[in-house]
């Protein structure tokens, strides 16, 4: 008779990976003792695991997002409390769950800060992470967070442009004079290929009026189906892609460029960032956008002769 243990250890690690849309679930109707109560009976089974933290940091985003900000800072202080002591036993960025747990806990406490009235502080608190975290994954989710609380009228980042597909790009500093919309995006991204339509429709309406629209990507290390890919094999599925969804950019430069990614922060793709005539950035959007939004904040810097 075979032994049924194979067969337990999968179904005990099933309801172990659970735990994440379990809680997410009920974090997303608004049932918190739910949440609080799935997550408690989870470490009475399993103990701390990576997974129990990913699911502990939704419980702060959820209090975040209702502008519950004592119980969100409360969230986020043990989810990174018990995500500290999990360092002590593996790396970061040993698998998955961890980096993604950790991050949440420093956006969390940051954007708590920002929402006090506390931006200097925030601001400070990101940078003291990014120097701490930086040679990690959670690097470019750091940034993003700093620059959503500063980056907007201070001086565009320059981009690494050692490799392209697409129009040869030209220095950020080049395009001064131009209002420019940067779009970091990614080949497995279907909100990317979904807001390639309203790029491309901006492009063809405002690009003689002065408008550049340029899209940072890279490499993921694998390609359609998640099939591991090395880096020239990767860079030609880029292309393809970039020629079958979007083909109506045709003139937008592509720099590849992991660097880009964490210099901007873009751990959210699609991400959209606005440059003034002056250089200056004057949006900066991780997510989609409208094609009314964008327009209106384009031809508000087109209007400006002066900016």
């Amino acid at each position: 008779m075979k032994s049924l243990l194979p067969a337990l250890l999968v179904l005990e690690s099933a309801a172990a990976g659970a735990i994440i849309p379990d809680v997410r679930a009920a974090i997303a109707k608004n049932d918190f003792p739910a949440a609080e109560s799935q997550i408690r009976a989870y470490r009475s089974q399993h103990g701390v695991t990576p997974e129990m933290l990913e699911a502990m940091s939704w419980l702060g985003r959820g209090a975040l997002a209702q502008k519950q900000y004592d119980k969100a800072e409360g969230y986020a202080a043990e989810t990174r409390k018990l995500a500290l002591e999990e360092l002590k036993k593996r790396p970061l960025d040993a698998e998955k769950n961890l980096p993604i747990a950790l991050g949440a806990s420093i956006e969390v406490q940051a954007q708590v800060m920002a929402a006090r009235g506390q931006r200097s502080e925030a601001v400070a608190f990101l940078r003291e992470e990014l120097a701490r975290w930086r040679a990690t994954s959670i690097r470019t989710r750091i940034q993003k967070n700093i620059h959503l609380l500063s980056l907007e009228g201070q001086p565009a980042p320059a981009l690494e442009m050692k490799e392209w597909i697409g129009p040869k790009p030209q220095p950020l500093a080049a395009l001064k004079g131009k209002v420019v919309l940067l779009f970091f995006w990614a080949h497995w991204c279907g909100d990317c290929k979904a807001q390639a339509p309203i790029l491309a429709r901006l492009n063809e309406e405002l690009g003689p009026k002065g408008l550049v629209v340029v899209g940072p990507t890279q490499r993921y290390g694998y390609v359609a189906k998640g099939e591991e890919a090395g880096p020239a094999a990767e860079l030609k599925y880029i292309d393809e892609v970039r020629g079958k969804f979007y083909a109506a950019l045709a003139s937008m430069p592509v720099p590849v460029s992991e660097e880009n990614f964490k210099q901007y922060g873009s751990s959210t793709t699609p991400t959209l960032v606005l440059l003034d005539r002056a250089g200056l950035v004057r949006m900066y959007h991780p997510g989609k956008m409208t094609y009314e939004e964008l327009r209106g904040r384009v031809e508000g810097l087109l209007e400006r002769a002066g900016s």
